[in-house]
């Protein structure tokens, strides 16, 4: 059973024979949504309305009425012709030696303007600039004149694209640069939501987006000394790259046996508030590099994780269920590898810590069931709001996660994991596939309601509202939850949660 999945658009476009070598499947997701983009028509591009003046208009007058409407340029009508006059060509009317009052525009301006048809490539329009030296072309639908077209246009379409982003990332060269990159990760996700691009695809570009910022924040803080020897992480939904919308931080520094920096404090200090700057809010639980507990040595997490996964504190699982999905982001990734073999050893053929490990998926249980006994009728106030991630996301993630651990499963993403777990026997093809779309069905809702969320200005968060939902996403919601409970009956089965 699989939820209603409306066919999304996807952003991969057509490939480019000739300019992509007709493979855009083989490039890397980046690369494929900027040929996408560039192969986009000029239609979809903003473009200006045109301002026509006669050709006998003096520049000072013209000047005056560019500056009231708040424009650059004009198209100027001379004896049946069509010409183009922008501030730019105040430059060659000072030259003429005349009062620019006494200069009619038809002689400064450029007739026989470049123009592409509203049926162009974008990628060719911005060439056809490029080539030209001209900022601006006129945009035609057939033989009349429609808008026009800059490069400041052109640069505004793909100004949140994730190319540029990276690359105002990797030349940040202090903080503030970095962090002015870092905020446009949100507008780029609005862009890609709007376009239908799968929330699959928007979440692992996020994630990647988010990484490359967490390293070049490192890079800006961190002495090389430190960098060498330490190994920056993060964990959780940012290590799976599966949170798009910021939540919270999820990040740790292992730092090698017997190296020590004094600055240590005042670094991963500076890093949690960069970070709280961009846009990042701190972790309510204390998960960040900030805290002793997450910025330790090799020997120090060893211990951690014996407590985690032997010990009886309470957070223990919780702790580990987090550290278990750590990813690499900077720095010496040895030193993660080794934690990770370490814990595959502390947990190896312990069918008692892994069914304690996934009895987490029962700590929302009593919530969910009234919640789903009332979906149908979406009466009373009682059935406003449904927690996404209580009910449905953090079930889907953690079982997946207890079933990868048991099966000694390196994979980090939830899609992966199941994909591994499939492959290895663990779980069966249609409930592997029913989750998945369960968990993609999801995190869709769950983007949309954070950008509905923070449109109003209110900070996002894991509830939405039903009354918001259309017919087809509260039947996709019900369905997606009833898969979500019959894993979580399946999961009690297979660990014998009930002996507990």
């Amino acid at each position: 059973m699989s939820p209603t999945n409306p066919p999304d658009r996807i952003a991969d476009g057509p490939s480019r024979p000739g300019r992509a070598g007709g493979a855009s499947g083989l490039l890397p997701p980046e690369r494929r949504e900027f040929l996408a983009l560039m192969a986009s028509r000029v239609r979809e591009a903003a473009l200006r309305m045109p301002v026509y003046v006669d050709g006998s208009t003096d520049l000072v007058t013209l000047c005056r009425m560019l500056a009231e409407r708040g424009r650059t340029g004009a198209l100027v009508r001379d004896a049946g012709r069509i010409g183009i006059f922008t501030t730019t060509d105040l430059r060659d009317a000072l030259l003429l030696g005349r009062p620019p009052a006494e200069v009619a525009v038809r002689e400064v301006a450029v007739f026989e303007p470049l123009a592409v048809s509203v049926d162009d490539e974008l990628f060719d329009a911005l060439l056809l600039m490029l080539r030209h030296g001209f900022h601006r072309v006129l945009v035609k639908d057939g033989d009349e004149i429609v808008g026009v077209l800059g490069q400041l246009e052109l640069m505004g379409l793909i100004a949140n694209h994730s190319e540029l982003i990276v690359l105002r990332v990797d030349q940040a060269e202090d903080v503030s640069e970095l962090a002015s990159a870092a905020r446009q990760v949100e507008a780029m996700i609005q862009v890609l939501h709007a376009d239908g691009v799968r929330v699959e695809n928007i979440a692992g570009l996020v994630g990647r987006l988010n990484r490359r910022v967490f390293r070049r924040l490192w890079e800006l803080l961190a002495p090389a000394e430190l960098q060498r020897n330490s190994c920056l992480i993060v964990m959780g939904s940012e290590g799976r790259s599966e949170q798009i919308i910021r939540t919270d931080q999820d990040n740790a520094l292992i730092l090698r046996d017997g190296f020590a920096c004094p600055q240590i404090d005042a670094v991963t200090a500076a890093f949690t508030a960069a970070l709280v700057e961009f846009g990042y809010p701190p972790c309510p639980g204390g998960i960040m590099l900030s805290r002793p507990l997450w910025c330790q040595s090799v020997t120090g997490f060893r211990g951690a994780l014996f407590d985690w996964t032997q010990g009886a504190d309470g957070d223990g699982p919780m702790n580990l269920a987090i550290f278990f999905d750590a990813a690499v982001v900077a720095g010496d990734p040895e030193l993660l590898s080794e934690l990770r073999a370490h814990l595959r050893l502390l947990v190896a053929g312990s069918a008692t810590f892994n069914a304690r490990f996934a009895a987490a998926i029962e700590q929302f249980g009593s919530e969910g069931g009234g919640w789903w006994r009332r979906l149908p009728g979406l009466r009373g106030r009682d059935a406003a709001e449904v927690d996404l991630k209580k009910l449905g996301l953090f079930p889907v993630v953690h079982g997946v996660r207890a079933l990868a651990l048991e099966a000694g499963i390196e994979a980090l993403g939830t899609a992966a994991r199941l994909e591994a777990l499939e492959a290895a026997g663990r779980i069966g093809h249609d409930l592997a596939r029913d989750l998945l779309d369960a968990l993609h069905c999801l995190m869709r809702l769950k983007l949309a309601s954070n950008l509905t969320q923070i449109a109003g200005g209110r900070p996002p968060d894991n509830l939405v509202r039903l009354g918001q939902l259309g017919t087809l996403e509260r039947q996709a919601l019900k369905e997606s939850l009833g898969i979500v409970r019959q894993f979580k009956a399946w999961l009690a089965t297979h660990y014998r949660l009930d002996a507990l």
